[in-house]
C-alpha cells in the first residue's frame, strides 16, 4: 500500500468516526484527549469548587465540562484509585452463545476473559455488581461479575498480585486500588455488549450499573468514569461512595461517631496512600466524583439508621453535586432517597419506587417525575449546606454537551473513547469507500488539528508513509482508538 492509500485509509476511519458522532452513539471519554492533570494538595476548604478549573479558571460552557471532568478523573487517580487503564491499550471481542456474553480483552501483556449470563428481556441493559441489577426491572440483566478483574476476597483488605487484571496489566500491580481495576472492567463489558447488541436486542443508549455498599462505590466509579452510561444507581454506597471526605471527618469531628473517612476505609480498594491525605488539601472531593456523571442520570440511596454509613456526609455531598445538574438546566436528572428504617442494602418501599421512576424515565423512555428529594430524617444530623459546605455560585451554562464532533479543540474536549463505540468490523478500507465518507475524509483532511498517530497490536508505535500487512489502531487527538487493517 502506496503512501496516498494509507492517508486515504486513515482519513477513511476518521470519516466513520464522525459518521457515528452523528448517529448519536456515545463515548466512554468525551475528553480524553484534554490537557488535564491533577491538582496539587493544598488548604481547600469547604468542598472545592466543581466548576473551577484546576489552574483558577471557572467554566462557562457546556462543552468545557469534558474536560473538567477529566481533570477531576485525574485526580482520582493520583489521590485515590489509580490510573484506569486507557482504552485505546487494549482490543476487546466478544461473542455470545445462548445466554453467555464472552468478552475476550486483549493486551500487549497477554489476555483474559469475562463472562456473563444473561437474562431477562427488554432493550434496555442492566448492569449488577457481581450479580443481576436486583433494583432495576424490565432491561437484559448482564452481571458484571467483579473476581474476574480483582477479587474482592470478603473485602479483606488484600490485593491479590495474581488477579486477572494483573495478566493484562502487570505494570500496575501495587500502583492501583480495586475500584480502577474494576471500573475498567465494567467499560470493557460494555464494549463486549456494544459488540452483540443486535444479538441481544439492546439499546446502548440505555445502560443502567446498580450497586450496594462496596458495590455502590462500585456502581458509582463505573458511571461516572462511563458516559455510556445513562443512569447509575448507588445504593448505600457510604465513605468512597457519594460521601464527601471532608464531610466525614467534620461529623466525627462534631459527634464522636466513627464512620468510614480517608483514613479507616478499605486500602485495597483505594490507594495506600490514601490513608496519610488530610481531606481538607485535595484538590477535589466526592461530589465531584458525583458529579462527573453529569448530565446524565443518578440517583443515590442512603439509610441513615446505619451509623457506619455517613448519611448526613453523603447528604451534603449530593447536594453540592446537584449544582453541576443545575448549571445544565436538567436538575431532574439527579435524585436522592435517604429514606431509613430498612436492612442494609434491602431497599425500602419507598427507594423501590424512587428507583422505578429513575428507571422507567431514563432506561425506558417514560414519563416519570425524577425530581426525588428524600432527606435522612435522623436525629442528630446536621443538614444545613451553607457557606460551611458550598461558598461557590453556579453558573448557567451555555452550548452543549456532549461535545460535537465539530466542537473547536481549542476551546473544549474533543471526543475520544474504546473501538466500540463505532462500526468495528476491522475490514479493509480502500478507494472503494462510499460518496459520504470521501466527502467526510476530505472535510477532515482540512483540519489542520488533527495528528494521528498509528500502533500495531503489541502497542509499538509506527512511523513512515506506508504499512506493512496487517492490523492497526490508529489514535488521534478527537477520537478513539480504532482498529483497521491494512492490506497490500
Amino acid at each position: 500500500m502506496g503512501a496516498r492509500n494509507t492517508i486515504f485509509c486513515i482519513f477513511a476511519v476518521l470519516a466513520i468516526y464522525s459518521v457515528s458522532l452523528a448517529q448519536g452513539l456515545a463515548l466512554e471519554n468525551y475528553g480524553e484527549s484534554c490537557d488535564a492533570s491533577y491538582g496539587a494538595l493544598k488548604t481547600n476548604n469547604p468542598l472545592p469548587d466543581p466548576f473551577a478549573m484546576n489552574d483558577g479558571t471557572r467554566i462557562s460552557a457546556k462543552e468545557q465540562w469534558a474536560c473538567r471532568r477529566n481533570e477531576v478523573k485525574k485526580d482520582l487517580e493520583q489521590y485515590e484509585i489509580g490510573p484506569k487503564p486507557n482504552p485505546s491499550t487494549a482490543t476487546v471481542e466478544a461473542t455470545l452463545s445462548g445466554t453467555t456474553l464472552s468478552v475476550k480483552i486483549t493486551t500487549k501483556d497477554g489476555n483474559i476473559t469475562l463472562t456473563s449470563t444473561v437474562s431477562g428481556s427488554g432493550n434496555c441493559v442492566a448492569i449488577g455488581m457481581n450479580g443481576n441489577a436486583g433494583n432495576i426491572s424490565g432491561c437484559r440483566q448482564v452481571p458484571f461479575m467483579h473476581d474476574q478483574i480483582v477479587t474482592y476476597d470478603g473485602g479483606s483488605g488484600s490485593h491479590n498480585t495474581s488477579d486477572p487484571f494483573y495478566k493484562v496489566y502487570p505494570d500496575l500491580k501495587g500502583k492501583i486500588g480495586k475500584y480502577a481495576a474494576w471500573s475498567w472492567g465494567i467499560s470493557r463489558l460494555i464494549d463486549g455488549i456494544e459488540q452483540v447488541k443486535d444479538q441481544l436486542g439492546v439499546d446502548m443508549s440505555k445502560i443502567g450499573l446498580q450497586g450496594c455498599s462496596y458495590a455502590g462505590k462500585m456502581a458509582l466509579f463505573g458511571g461516572a468514569l462511563d458516559e455510556r452510561v445513562a443512569l447509575t444507581v448507588a445504593q448505600e454506597s457510604g465513605g468512597g461512595g457519594i460521601n464527601s471526605w471532608r464531610m466525614s471527618k467534620a461529623f466525627t469531628a462534631r459527634t464522636g461517631t466513627n464512620i468510614e473517612k480517608i483514613d479507616n476505609t478499605n486500602f485495597s480498594w483505594f490507594l495506600s496512600s490514601m490513608k496519610s491525605l488530610v481531606p481538607e488539601q485535595l484538590p477535589h472531593d466526592h461530589h465531584e466524583l458525583i458529579a462527573m456523571i453529569a448530565p446524565r442520570a443518578v440517583i443515590a440511596l442512603g439509610n441513615p439508621g446505619y451509623e457506619w454509613l455517613g448519611d448526613e456526609s453523603g447528604y451534603k455531598s449530593v447536594i453540592a453535586a446537584k449544582e453541576v445538574w443545575k448549571a445544565f438546566g436538567l436538575p431532574e436528572n439527579i435524585g436522592y432517597d435517604f429514606t431509613g428504617g430498612h436492612n442494609h442494602c434491602a431497599a425500602a418501599t419507598q427507594q423501590v419506587a424512587s428507583i422505578n421512576a429513575f428507571v422507567n424515565k431514563f432506561l425506558k423512555g417514560q414519563s416519570a417525575t425524577t425530581e426525588i428529594t428524600i432527606s435522612p430524617n435522623q436525629t442528630g444530623f446536621d443538614l444545613a449546606t451553607g457557606e460551611t459546605v458550598i461558598n461557590w455560585t453556579t453558573p448557567t451554562l451555555s452550548g452543549t454537551y456532549p461535545p460535537s464532533a465539530e466542537t473547536p479543540s481549542s476551546s473544549s474536549a474533543v471526543p475520544s473513547s474504546s473501538s466500540s463505540a463505532i462500526p468495528s468490523s476491522s475490514s479493509s478500507l480502500s478507494s472503494s469507500s462510499s460518496a459520504t465518507t470521501r466527502i467526510l475524509s476530505e472535510k477532515l483532511l482540512l483540519n489542520s488539528s488533527i495528528a494521528v498517530e498509528i500502533y500495531d497490536l503489541k502497542g509499538n508505535k509506527m512511523t513512515g508513509s506506508s504499512l506493512p500487512s496487517g492490523v492497526y489502531i490508529i489514535k488521534t487527538r478527537g477520537m478513539p482508538g480504532v482498529k483497521f487493517h491494512v492490506q497490500n
